[in-house]
C-alpha cells in the first residue's frame, strides 16, 4: 500500500493581493506525477482545500479539474475539512462521490465510519477527524449526557481518537488503520500564515492518544514534521504562503505501508513555480544582482520577495527601483535605517524635527537623489526666490 499525504492547499488563497491560483495548479500538476509515477493506491489531503468558507468560483474549478484528472487515474481520493473549510459545504454529495472514489470525511458524527481501500499488500482503513472546536463535539455525541467533561480542544480531540479507535478494535483488529486530523499538536512549529484555531493557545492537543495508530496524516500547520513519534507528522503547505515559511522545504509526504503497518515515509519535494524568498543587502547590490541573473536565471528574479535593506541613508522610491529588476518585490523592510544627527532627512535626532523640515530642505534632499548631484549656489538662489515668491502668494490669498 502506498499513498500520498498531502494538506493545506488553501486553493483560492491571495498573497499580498495576488492570486496564488496559478501557482497552486502548478503543484498540483506535480501532486498528479507522483501519483502516477509512484503508483500509489490512495491520495490523502488532510485539511484546509479552500482558503475561505466560502471559495470564489475559479477556486472550486481548479478543484474540480484536478480531481477529475486523478479520477482517470482510478485512484481514492480521502480528504477532511479543516478550520478553512466549511464542512457542510465541502462534504455536499459526498455519499454519491464515494461511488466515484472521492471520500470527503466531514462530519463529526461520521468519525467512525472507515473507508477501507485494498492493496497488493491487504487492506488499510482510513479514519477521519474534521477540524472541530469542543461545542461541536460535545453537541455530535451528546457527551454531557454520558457525565463525559469535553471543555477543551485537547479533550474533544482525544475523545474522537478513542471513539475511533474502539470502533477499529471491534471491527477491523487486524487491519493497519490511519487517521486523518486537522488540528495543532501541541509543541509542534507554526507559521505566520496559520489562522490561529483559538486565543491563548487553548487550541493545542495531545499526540499521545494518537500513538496506536500506524499512521496520523495530519493537517493545519504549514512546516513539514513530525510529533511525539515519527508517524505522527504533518505533509505541510502545499506553497509558502508567508514570508516567515521561506526556508522551509515544502512537498508531500509518501507513505508506504504493509498488513503489519508502516513500512516507510519519503518527503517528495514541491517546485514553485515562483518561490518566496528573503533577499537582503544594500539596493545597489540587490539591483546589482538581479541584473547580472536576469540572463541566466530570469525566473528567479520573479519570485515573491521580501527584500531587507541594508542601506543606512533615505532612498526615494526603493519599491520602484527593485522592482524594475524584480518585478514581484511584495515588501521591503529597512534592518539599518535610523535618523541621525545630520542626515538629510533631520537636522536634530527626533523624528518630530525631521517632519519640520523647510520646503528648501525638502527639495534639495529630493534633487541630490534624482540628479545625482548637488544644487548650484545659482540653482539654490533661484530656489529661495522661487519658495518666497510662493509664500508672498499664499499670504494675499
Amino acid at each position: 500500500m502506498r499513498f500520498i499525504h498531502t494538506s493545506d492547499w488553501h486553493i483560492g488563497r491571495l498573497f499580498q493581493n495576488i492570486s496564488l491560483l496559478d501557482d497552486q495548479l502548478f503543484v498540483l500538476k506535480q501532486i498528479k506525477q507522483y501519483a502516477k509515477d509512484y503508483k500509489i493506491d490512495a491520495l490523502v489531503v488532510s485539511g484546509d482545500i479552500f482558503d475561505r468558507s466560502v471559495p470564489p468560483s475559479d477556486a472550486v474549478d481548479a478543484l474540480n479539474q484536478f480531481i477529475k484528472s486523478i479520477e482517470i487515474l482510478a485512484i481514492p481520493i480521502i480528504m477532511i475539512s479543516g478550520n478553512h473549510d466549511s464542512a457542510k459545504r465541502l462534504r455536499f454529495g459526498a455519499q454519491q462521490m464515494q461511488k466515484a472514489g472521492l471520500h470527503i470525511l466531514a462530519d463529526l458524527n461520521d468519525i467512525e465510519q472507515g473507508i477501507v481501500i485494498n492493496s497488493e499488500t491487504g487492506p488499510v482503513t482510513f479514519y477521519g477527524i474534521p477540524y472541530h472546536d469542543p461545542v461541536e463535539v460535545r453537541e455530535a455525541f451528546n457527551t454531557a449526557e454520558q457525565g463525559i467533561e469535553i471543555k477543551s480542544y485537547d479533550q474533544a480531540h482525544t475523545f474522537a481518537a478513542k471513539k475511533i479507535l474502539t470502533h477499529k478494535a471491534a471491527n477491523y483488529p487486524k487491519q493497519p488503520a490511519v487517521l486523518l486530523s486537522h488540528c495543532f499538536i501541541d509543541g509542534a512549529s507554526e507559521s505566520d500564515s496559520e489562522r490561529p484555531l483559538s486565543i491563548g493557545g487553548a487550541d493545542r492537543v495531545s499526540w499521545q492518544p494518537l500513538t496506536e495508530f500506524d499512521y496520523v496524516a495530519l493537517g493545519h500547520l504549514h512546516a513539514p514534521q513530525f510529533k511525539g513519534e515519527q508517524h505522527i507528522r504533518y505533509s505541510g503547505s502545499l506553497l509558502k504562503y508567508s514570508f516567515s515559511e521561506y526556508k522551509q522545504n515544502k512537498g508531500v509526504t509518501l507513505v508506504e505501508m504493509d498488513a503489519k503497518g508502516l513500512v516507510s515515509h519519503l518527503h517528495l519535494p514541491l517546485t514553485a513555480r515562483h518561490d518566496l524568498r528573503v533577499i537582503e543587502g544594500t539596493l545597489e547590490e540587490l539591483i546589482a544582482k538581479g541584473q547580472a541573473s536576469l540572463g541566466n536565471s530570469e525566473t528567479a528574479n520573479e519570485d515573491y520577495l521580501l527584500a531587507k535593506l541594508t542601506d543606512t541613508q533615505v532612498i526615494l522610491d526603493p519599491m520602484g527601483r527593485l522592482r524594475a529588476v524584480y518585478p514581484n518585490v511584495l515588501q521591503i523592510e529597512r534592518t539599518n535605517f535610523e535618523l541621525q544627527s545630520g542626515s538629510k532627512l533631520s537636522q536634530n535626532t527626533t523624528l518630530s524635527s525631521a517632519n519640520q523640515r523647510s520646503e528648501e530642505e525638502v527639495f534639495t534632499d529630493f534633487f541630490s537623489q534624482v540628479m545625482n548631484t548637488e544644487l548650484s549656489k545659482e540653482q539654490i538662489a533661484i530656489l529661495q526666490s522661487t519658495i518666497t515668491d510662493a509664500r508672498a502668494n499664499m499670504e494675499g490669498e
